[in-house]
This record gives C-alpha cells, structure tokens and sequence, in this order.
C-alpha cells in the first residue's frame, strides 16, 4: 500500500533562462513505505518523509521510506539537491531509474554523511523518463533515535519549457518576476505567500527568519544574557562582561524585566596554562622547545631530560588559538556565527543561543602527533596519543553532550554521549591515527523545535583538555631521556628497554614481560605477561602462540589451538528493534598466534554499501582481537549485500590463558556454559578492551572458553542463553567454543593395550583409546603387536598332570602317617597296660598280643624299597594280621577270666541290673564299653559273647563256683566293672572314647597318656618281661586277690 504526499512549500528552482521548469510534471513525492507501526492500538501512523517548511526530514525509526519522483526529459539533464546527513545509524542512497525501471549503476549511489552544514549532490539524467529514488532507512539497536536526512533545493534540468510560473511561499519573497528562486526573509521580519518584498515588525514584535508572522518580545529574565571575560591588561588584570544573548527578543522596559548586571568588573587573570609563558602585554605565548613552563615562565629542560610535547589547557581567560565556536542551528542546520562557548576563569562553558534546540559547538584541531621510538616501533600498539578532558553538565532536561572526533577534516563521528546532569568527571579517548584531528564538543539543550530559550540555564562546563604527544606542541614538565655515547645529548633505547631514571641508561626488560610504550622509565614500566602468554620481540605487547599446558592429577595436559589461529566470523540470534527489523550482532575473532598481530576487522558500511566487496579507506572500521558489529540483512533492507554498522572493539590486549574461571578481575562463570563432561576443564581466553564507556569505566571485557568435543570440527561458537547479545552488563562479553581442536593432545594415558587369548601359538596386542576419548592429535595408537605362546591346551594337561601326581602323594603320605600314628599309639597303649604297679617292676608279656615277627614285618614294609602298590598291599595284611591277634588275645583272656570265677558269657536279650554294658534296644550284647555305636566297631566284634577286655588287668577271684547270695553277686559285678576297665585299649579307639574309659575307672591309672616321652622311648626300646604279681587288699571285710596283666610290644 503507498501514501502520497503533496509537498506544497517546498523550494522550487526554475531556471527560465535554459528553458526548464518543474510546471510539466506535477511536483509529486511519493513516500513508498516498507513497514508501520501502531499507537495506542488504534491509530495507525506510516514511517515517511516529513515535510518541514524548507526542507524535507527522512524517518528515524527502523522501517525503510522512499522518497520518489518521476520526470521526463526532452534532452539530456541533470538533478540537484542539497543534504543534511549527520548520522551513520540511517542508511541513505539516491539513485535513478529509467522507463524500464533499470537503475543506472552509479558509484555516487551510497550519500557520504555530512561534515558541516547543507552539501549540494548533483546526478546525471538521461533523455527521456526517469524516476529519482531517496531511500532511507534507520535502525537504533541501541536505543538511541538517529538524527534525520534533510533534503532541499531539488532541481532538474532537461525538462521542456513551459510559461507558469509558482509563487513565492509565505516568508520569502523574490524582488524579481522570473527569478530561479525564492529569498528567505530576515530575522525581525515576516512575508505572505508570493511576496516581493519582506515587513519589518514594530519594535515591541520580533520574528525569526523566515518567518510569516511577527511575534510579541517578552520581558528579559536571567536566561537572556551570560557573561565572559576580556583578554588581560597590561596590569595583568581582566573584566568581567555581562552581554545579552544574540539575538535579544526580550524588552529591558518591562516592569517585570530583569535589568543586565554592571560590566567592567576588574580580576586578576589566571596564569597562563602549562608550556606557556606571560608577555609584558600580559598575553600568553609558547615556549620553544627544549624547555617547559608550568604557566609562568620558560625553563629549560636539564641535560638528559628532554620536553614532553602536548596541549594542557586548564585557565580559560580567552579561547586557545586552535580552538573555535559556533552554534549550528536545530532548525535550519546552518552555522549562525555565534559563539557557542564562552570562557569563564576556571572552565569554559556553553552560552544561551538563539533556540534550545541549538548545538553549541566547540572544536579543538590538532595538526599531528609525535609518539615516542617506541611506540611507532610497536605495529600492533594502536596508541598513538591519548586526550583527556574533565567535564559537567546541568540539565533540567534531557540535555545532550556529544564527544565527536573526525579525521583529515572529515566528518566527525561521536564517539560518547552524555544525556542529562552528569557530575564533574574525566573522560579519555585512545588516539589510533597519526594525522590532522579534530576534537568536537557538541552540547544541545533539547531536541524540541519550538523557538525561545526556556532552558538557557542547563549548561556544560568543560574544565580541562589535555592532549599528549602533539607535533609543535609546549611541555609543562622535561622527562628523563636516554643518552648518546657522548652524554650530551637525547636518544632513544632499543625496542624493549627502559630507562633508567637515575642514570638514564637503557636497560632490558626480564623475558614473559611487555613494555608501557607510553612511559617507558624504570622497572615498573616493564609488566608481567599473564598465564599462558608471551612476549614479543619488542616487548610491547604479551600473546599466546596457540600453545598451552596445564598440569591436572600429576598428568600434564597439552593443547594445541594452532587450527584457531585464522579469523572466525560469528553471528548469535536474530534481535528485533521495537519496529520489527532484524538484525544480527556479528563478531569476529582472532583467537590466538600471529605473532600478537590482531586480525579480526569489523568494518561500517552504512555510507558506503559496497565496501564489503571492496575496501574503502574512507570507511569507520575497528581492528583487533575480537570486534562487534550490527549486520541487517539484504532481505530486510532491499539491497545486495548485507549492511554493517557500529563496528566496536571488545579486544585490545591479550590478558592470558587459563582453566579458572578469573583472571584480572574478569569472571567467566561456570553457569553460563554448563558442562557435560566433568572430567576436562574448559581452556578460557582473557582480553581486553581500551574503549572506556559511561557504563564500562575499565573498558570492555571478553572471555571465551574453548571446550573440548571430539564430535564437532572445526567447531560452533555460540553465547549464553540467558544473554543472547553475548553481554549481559554490556562490559564483558562471554563466548563458548565447542572444537575438537579444544581437546589436549593425546598421549600414552589415553590408551590401553588388550591382550588376546592364545590361538595357535600366536597372541596378539591392540591398543585402543579410552573411552570417552577426549583428545586429539598428539602421538598415535602403537601398530598390533604379534607375539608367540602357549596354547592353553598344553597348560592346561601340565596342571592336570601334576594336580593328579600331586594328590597322589598326598593320600600316600596321608596313609603313611596316619598308620604311623596308629602304630605308636597302639604300642604305647600295651606298653601302659602290661607295666607293674610297681615302678620297679617290668610288665609281664602277654601272649599273642603282637604276632610274633610283627617288628621285622613293620620294617618290612616301611623299608623296604618295592613299589607303591606293594606297600600298600603289606600294609593292609598287616593291619588285618595285627586285628587279627588282638581278637585272639581279647577271647582268650575273657575265657580264661570267666573259667577262673566258675562264669560261662552267654546272650542275654535282658541286660541286668547290674551290668555295666546294658544293650540299647537290641537283643545283642554290645561290645563297646564306651557307649559308642556298635559300626563303628569291626565285625569280628560285633557279636562277642561278653564285653572287651579293659586296659587295666582284671581281678580274679580264687573261688570258680558261681555265687549264690546278692552280695557276692554285687561283689562279682563290681570286679568285672574293675576288670572291663583294664581291657586292652582298641586300635582304633578315639581320644574321646579314650577319655570316657579313663574316667570310669576306679583306681588309679599306672600312668598316662601325656607321661614323659623319654618313658615312652624306654619302654618301646626294652619292653619288660612278662610276669604276675598278686596283691591282696580287703574290700568289705573280704580278701581279695587283683592280678595285674603284663602288657606287650
């Protein structure tokens, strides 16, 4: 949809005499609009071209307005306009197209922003239609509303003759019938529309140029005057003047009116300011060089010293011979001729002017500069001087101070604003180029066009400008210098040194350290790189050669960003301004290496599009580090090629490397780029910036973290969700570098060798990465490695082999000795059992208690040398020969027992009362005297008629009738109790079964088991002869005889 605008009081140019007029082709501008936006929900008001009596004003927001107008030529001709352009943030081209709606590719299509008021642009056309195109378009990504195109005075020539002629618009007039143009009317003067001639106002009236009307003066107040100072006196003394402000529209004569205070005052002038000196004329002038002033007079500097060169400007009696003032007016952009500063003493401060909406300029201009040696040796350092400057402004409004600085006479750019009162405070620009500069102090009150001063009192005061190293410029102080051989005079020490202030002798900075270039003297001047970085040659500057190390756990990591080193562009997500544009913020990044070189370039298009194709030294462009730049795309703009602007450093200085998350008071936090991998630090990257903003009093800040991802190469960039413009305080910048080249470089750690089973002799060796693998390059996994084995079969029958031989002799010995033990145990049991009562006596043999010949068998088997087998096989026909002839012996004694007491053993399938051994349910006589199961006797034993023999010999009595009275009865029971108890001990009895034997007895045993070994020996040398003896003892009034058996072998 298109809105068209009748622009009706616009300045036409006829030219009658080349037979050209505009009366042809109706004067029609046609505002072709891109976007719009909405108030209040309801009204909905279209971004366009805004006439303002004698001009035309662009948009200022983000949507795209042309301004077009069609014309059709007889012959060949030309356009012409003149153009206010004073802002970068608006995109402005004029270009022309044909009837075939072919533009004409004209190098001249991108407008170049102006420097000081209106600049005339002239184009050619060609015969026929032609169709004239200005197009502006506006983006204030930081919210800050652009200033406006003003476009004014359009003529074209080449159009056919016509006799109609236009009149003049109210408030011009021209004194001639034809004329090619109209005269604007002067100030205290109006005109109607078609006016030959301007009207004065009554003296109570006043008007403004241009005006239609005049308007009524009112009382003067104090905001209609201001006071300055005159140049000293020969006295050396200065008067204060009180002038009303230009032009006065107020009247003296009301009875409200605020008379002008007296002039003529006299003060004392300051002192001149540092490298000047006092004249008999009381006037300032230069010393010369080689020697300095601290504002009173010349002294030369001493030897070894030398003068440091700059303007200082502190005392503002009068204006500086390089500085100058003017107003530029918010109305019409022209400069008036006033002066827009006036000098107060102790600062300089902004006068009244004719309107609020004023610019009250001031301009410093500085011819060159002269560094330092060493600061011009050093390519990478950028400073070449530095300004300084203490300030104030008073505002009731929202007033505007612009700091704007310009190169070569060109446009200045505002490099810090300052909206409303700001309090005393200093403020310092890096001075990167050296060539003529122009420093700019642009204050405006409002931005409101309505005429009068009502805010004459917001003011800026500006209290000191101090700018260094200026070609032709006066010392307020002499530096110690570095001397020739001969002494006498100044030179300048080799890259890298710095100067001894005592001696002025040159002297090495200590290696990992870089050198202030811009006062190089003593030792301090020399600071310490940080972690992770290195110097230069010269040392003027610390950087990272794309290698770092880092010891973690006892284990030392090494990285290799060598793959980094190039430049890297990168854009995070798509912002939108309030209007709906989009836009990118877009960075380029110069990681590491280069030699400290900075090669990321963040360049300004807006004035000259084409630049990004071909580069224009004319162009605003920022080199660093890491720069910020505002990229619109083609598709919203309606244009080639993308649109660049306010290029921004964020990268100056190198401050080191490390994996903590702090390094000279700049913080990357962890929460920012949450990590999955917990096991690898991320290798964070420190700069900064030298730009000092209001809100960044240290300057910008960046910190960007290289992360290791095996998965991602050359890798992504992106910036924390939580602030998507990469800043979330607008100082420090944060980035995240996911690479594979972030990993550390590989190394014996990060690999594992796996062993494979043993397959035909052969085995092999693979090495293999751990997992996960966070490395990358460095050394390779060591090739498969083939070795020579043996098969697990083979080893497998060697263990089966000596496990069975190995068993084998263990059951063996086993056997060996437990029939040892047996052997000896049943020996010594006998040997117990047949020993006298009396220690003197020798035990009597018994017969067949060990078979005669047993020793020599024994020795037979134990001995001899036959084989396994035969040993076991002697072996048991012994034990079954030795069972054999204890049974014997155990039936023959409890015969020969019983037929002595007149008893014959029978079977009883109800053991009495008194006996000792009663069965356990079975009609069988048990013949375990111990109460143990009857299996686990032999079965020769199974089935005795009577109980085993004790090992203790039985008592006999004399008598072998069998008694008839109980009490002989209980008598006989009790002897065979006495006689069970000195049965032979069985060869296989346990020790339990032993001891419930021995503590059944009644008597006491001959001896133990536990008795002294030199016994045990004795006895099994020299067994005693077998033999009786008979003792008598009376057991209840009766005699009886105990006959004590003699044990064997």
């Amino acid at each position: 949809m298109h809105t068209y605008t009748h622009v009706t009081h616009f300045n036409r140019t006829f030219e009658a005499e080349q037979d050209l007029s505009l009366g042809v082709v109706s004067l029609m501008l046609q505002p072709l609009l891109h976007c719009r936006m909405k108030m209040n929900g309801l009204q909905r008001i279209w971004s366009t071209w805004v006439p303002m009596k004698d001009f035309i004003a662009s948009n200022t927001d983000e949507c795209t307005a042309t301004l077009m107008y069609a014309v059709n030529l007889k012959k060949s001709g030309s356009v012409s306009f003149e153009y206010i352009y004073p802002d970068s943030s608006i995109i402005f081209e004029f270009f022309v197209q044909n009837d075939q709606c072919q533009p004409r590719e004209e190098e001249s299509r991108w407008m170049k922003t102006t420097e000081k008021g209106w600049e005339k642009h002239t184009v050619e056309l060609g015969h026929g239609n032609n169709v004239l195109y200005w197009r502006t378009t506006a983006f204030s990504v930081w919210s800050k509303a652009p200033k406006p195109v003003l476009v004014r005075n359009i003529g074209i020539t080449g159009v056919a003759y016509t006799s109609e002629c236009f009149p003049c618009k109210a408030g011009t007039y021209t004194a001639k019938s034809g004329s090619s143009f109209c005269q604007q009317c002067p100030a205290n003067s109006y005109s109607g529309k078609g006016a030959t001639v301007c009207h004065q106002c009554e003296p109570a009236m006043y008007s403004e140029p241009g005006s239609i009307a005049c308007k009524t003066r009112p009382a003067c107040t104090e905001k209609d005057y201001f006071y300055t100072h005159t140049a000293c006196d020969p006295n050396g003394e200065t008067q204060l003047m009180y002038k009303w402000a230009e032009p006065k529209i107020c009247r003296e004569d009301l009875h409200s009116a605020v008379p002008l205070p007296p002039s003529g005052v006299k003060r004392m002038c300051p002192p001149c300011n540092p490298g000047f000196f006092k004249t008999n004329t009381s006037t300032c002038e230069p010393c010369t060089y080689g020697s300095y002033s601290n504002g009173s007079g010349c002294i030369n500097c001493p030897v070894g010293t030398e003068p440091v060169l700059g303007f200082e400007y502190k005392w503002w009696n009068t204006l500086p011979t390089n500085m100058e003032t003017t107003v530029l007016s918010g109305i019409s952009f022209e400069y008036n001729g006033m002066a827009g500063w006036e000098v107060a003493g102790d600062y300089v401060y902004t006068a009244a002017g004719a309107s609020d909406d004023d610019f009250m300029i001031l301009t410093l201009v500085v011819p060159g500069f002269s560094p330092p040696q060493s600061m011009t040796k050093d390519s990478e350092n950028k400073e070449i001087a530095r300004i300084t400057f203490v300030f104030e402004t008073i505002c009731s409004v929202n007033c505007k101070l612009y700091f704007m600085v310009g190169v070569n006479s060109r446009t200045d750019t505002a490099v810090e604003t300052w909206v409303g009162s700001k309090g005393k405070q200093s403020y310092t620009y890096i001075i990167q180029k050296n060539s003529t500069m122009s420093f700019t102090w642009a204050f405006q009150r409002t931005d409101n066009h309505a005429a009068g001063r009502k805010y004459t009192d917001n003011i800026a005061k500006l209290y000191s400008v101090n700018v260094t190293n200026v070609i032709n410029g006066v010392a307020s102080y002499c530096r110690r210098c570095a001397l020739e051989s001969s002494g006498s005079s100044c030179t300048s020490c080799p890259a890298g040194h710095y100067i001894d202030r005592d001696s002025g002798s040159c002297y090495p900075c200590p290696p990992n350290t870089y050198l202030k270039g811009h006062q190089p003297y003593g030792s301090q001047a020399c600071i310490p790189c940080g972690p992770g970085t290195k110097n230069n040659k010269i040392h003027s500057l610390c950087y990272n050669d794309c290698h770092f190390s880092v010891s973690v756990e006892g284990r030392t990591l090494e990285y290799d960003f060598s793959a980094l080193a190039n430049t890297t562009s990168f854009s995070g997500d798509p912002s939108f301004t309030s209007k709906g544009l989009k836009y990118f913020h877009h960075f380029n990044i110069s990681l590491c290496g280069n030699h400290g070189r900075k090669m990321a370039t963040c360049a300004d298009n807006v004035t000259d599009i084409h630049i990004l194709d071909k580069e224009a030294e004319s162009s605003k462009s920022a080199t660093s580090y890491i720069c910020q730049s505002i990229i619109v795309p083609s598709d919203m703009m309606g244009y080639k090629t993308v649109v660049s602007s306010q290029p921004v450093s964020l990268a100056d200085r190198f401050v080191g490397v490390t994996t903590k998350s702090t390094l000279d008071n700049i913080t990357s936090p962890d929460d920012y780029f949450p990590a999955e991998n917990l096991g690898l630090s991320d290798v964070i990257f420190f700069f900064r910036s030298s730009d000092v903003t209001q809100t960044c009093n240290d300057g910008r800040a960046t910190a960007i973290r290289v992360r290791c991802d095996p998965l991602k190469s050359p890798g992504t960039l992106s910036v924390p969700i939580k602030c998507a413009e990469g800043t979330c305080d607008g100082c420090t910048f944060h980035f995240l570098w996911e690479t594979v080249e972030g990993c550390p470089l590989c190394s014996a750690d990060d690999y594992h060798a796996i062993i494979s089973a043993c397959v035909g002799g052969i085995q092999r060796t693979t090495y293999v990465w751990r997992e996960p693998k966070l490395c990358a390059g460095g050394i390779s996994l060591p090739e498969q490695q083939v070795s020579i084995c043996k098969t697990m079969d083979f080893w497998l029958k060697v263990g089966i082999s000596a496990g069975t031989c190995a068993a084998v002799l263990l059951t063996v010995l086993t056997c060996y000795f437990w029939k040892k033990n047996q052997k000896l145990e049943y020996k010594y049991s006998k040997l117990v059992m047949n020993s006298s009562s009396k220690d003197s006596e020798l035990p009597a043999a018994d017969s067949c208690a060990i078979m005669e010949g047993e020793d020599a068998e024994d020795d037979l088997i134990f001995t001899s040398k036959n084989s396994l087998f035969g040993k076991i096989k002697a072996f048991t026909t012994k034990w079954s020969k030795s069972f054999d002839c204890w049974l014997r012996a155990v039936s023959k004694r409890l015969a020969k027992t019983n037929t002595e007491e007149g008893r014959t053993p029978t079977l009883r399938a109800h053991p009495s009362p008194h006996d000792p051994f009663p069965p356990k349910a079975t009609s069988r006589w048990r013949t375990d005297p111990f109460h143990r199961p009857d299996r686990n006797l032999p079965s020769p034993l199974r089935r005795l008629p009577g109980p085993p023999p004790a090992r203790h010999s039985i008592s006999r009595k004399t008598k072998t009738s069998q008694p008839k009275a109980e009490q002989a009865e209980n008598a006989n029971n009790k002897q065979t109790t006495h006689r069970l108890q000195r049965l032979p001990q069985l060869p296989f009895q346990t020790q339990r079964q032993r001891k419930d034997a021995q503590s059944s007895r009644e008597r006491r045993p001959l001896t133990s088991f536990n008795a002294p070994r030199a016994r045990h020996r004795q006895l099994l040398r020299h067994p005693p002869a077998p033999s009786q003896n008979r003792t008598q003892r009376t057991v209840s009034g009766k005699t009886q005889l105990r006959t004590v058996g003699a044990g064997w072998k």
